[in-house]
């Protein structure tokens, strides 16, 4: 039976898409160390343009840049976000969505985006589970697929440290014990760390990452909003990347201003941590742009009082320009409004020349940006440890033509043991693998 609409729901769901406006520039002039920032233009009624998610038909694969192919390492996933390489070559994929949140489905605005999340292919039920995929004779495609773990509160980040495997679910750190090639886990999970969570809880993905030594875990916790229009209150310990010690599970806040970070990864050439983060919405299509950084310890960068470096955003009550004055400006934009998650340092891949050094970013792709963006997996060139020109696309395809229809949408990067890219694609239920084309 046909769900019908509540009557003002349908009126509001009309106004959003009728009052969708242009963004003036083009995606390029919000990308690079010096992103064009033009005057904001709040938004009373928010644009909202998303695809519509169908899947992939039969055949159909995303598009790889000239010289690179593309193959399906999995199919048929319950909502792929993340991935994480083990040691003998295995791959775990997070299928995971949010988690139950009963302050953030509440109103009328929230049914309204709820409704636009399902057609975007977002609202969907949690698998609360981590998959094991295994290549056992080397063709590119997992032919070994095993449940790793299960009964998880939407994970997202993991991490490997000798024998134990951590998980960032959405409201802590918890810990496994790992036998190197074991292909399930059967005991039970051991808090670490809890992390900011609570029921609304409005950016529930949680990045994690291991310090090179292995004494460090580093989690990601995003906003309790778009721009703290809840309180502060609700935002204490969020927007900001968390550092754990790993054996003691002692935290403290190791960067903050960070409205919404995700992936994170190491640069080797200079140890720097680095993450992607979303930046705000409803200034427009041409602000704010999403951007990946180098973590200083202890910085702030900006959010929610203020935008790549000392842009005020004046819809927060009461300003702090004591803060706004040490915001952090970010190393490169990626585009507004992009959702830019998926970070992988590019370290002994197998792909073209051009793509050995720099940083694989996966575009979840926008809703408050007509036209859209995003949608498509980038490649930053980096030269002594910094960012070093324009993005390359690596891969797209994820939208069809007209750009209404979207057949997946990238999230989480990896490399796997053979260096191939991985990508977790959580609309086309995919793990995608990207190598260079030998024909």
């Amino acid at each position: 039976m046909r769900r019908e609409l509540h009557p003002v729901l349908a009126c509001l769901l009309l106004g959003l898409s009728a009052c969708a406006s242009d963004a003036k520039l083009d995606v390029a002039d919000g990308i690079g160390p010096s992103p064009k920032l033009p005057p904001p233009a709040p938004e009373a009624i928010p644009t909202v343009a998303v695809a519509r998610a169908t899947g992939w038909s039969e055949g159909r694969t995303p598009t790889p840049a000239p010289g690179l192919r593309v193959t399906a390492f999995a199919l048929q996933l319950e909502h792929p976000r993340w991935l994480h390489l083990l040691p003998n070559g295995d791959v775990l994929v997070a299928e995971t969505a949010a988690p139950e949140r009963p302050e953030e489905n509440k109103g009328l605005r929230a049914k309204v985006m709820k409704h636009f999340m399902e057609k975007a292919g977002s609202a969907v039920p949690s698998a609360n589970r981590i998959t094991l995929l295994r290549d056992t004779d080397g063709d590119g495609r997992a032919d070994v697929r095993e449940v790793f773990v299960q009964g998880l509160n939407s994970p997202f980040g993991m991490a490997l440290v000798g024998e134990d495997f951590y998980v960032a679910n959405s409201d802590a750190v918890v810990r496994f014990p790992y036998r190197p090639g074991q292909r399930r886990v059967t005991e039970t999970a051991q808090q670490v760390a809890a992390l900011p969570a609570g029921p609304r809880n409005h950016h529930w993905t949680k990045g994690l990452i291991a310090s090179p030594d292995g004494r460090k875990l580093y989690a990601t916790v995003g906003s309790n909003s778009n721009v703290a229009e809840h309180g502060m209150t609700e935002e204490q310990g969020r927007a900001a990347i968390w550092e754990i010690d790993r054996e003691s599970g002692a935290m403290r806040e190791y960067a903050t201003g960070l409205r919404n970070p995700n992936g994170l990864a190491w640069v080797p050439e200079t140890g720097a941590l680095w993450t992607t983060v979303n930046e705000r919405d409803e200034l427009g299509g041409d602000l704010v742009p999403d951007y990946m950084t180098s973590v200083r310890d202890g910085g702030f960068y900006g959010w929610p009082y203020s935008y790549y470096g000392q842009h005020v955003d004046a819809r927060v009550e009461p300003p702090r320009p004591d803060l706004v004055a040490t915001a952090i400006v970010p190393d490169y934009a990626l585009g507004p409004h992009t959702a830019s998650l998926g970070l992988a340092y590019s370290t002994s891949n197998a792909l073209s020349p051009q793509f050995q050094r720099g940083m694989f970013v996966g575009q979840h792709g926008s809703w408050n940006r007509k036209p859209r963006s995003g949608y498509k997996v980038i490649f930053v060139p980096f030269a002594a440890g910094r960012p070093a020109g324009p993005p390359v696309d690596v891969l797209t395809g994820f939208l069809d033509e007209e750009r209404d229809v979207a057949y997946g949408r990238p999230v989480g990067v990896a490399l796997d043991a053979e260096g191939g890219l991985l990508v977790a694609d959580d609309v086309g239920n995919a793990v995608w693998r990207v190598t260079r084309d030998e024909q």
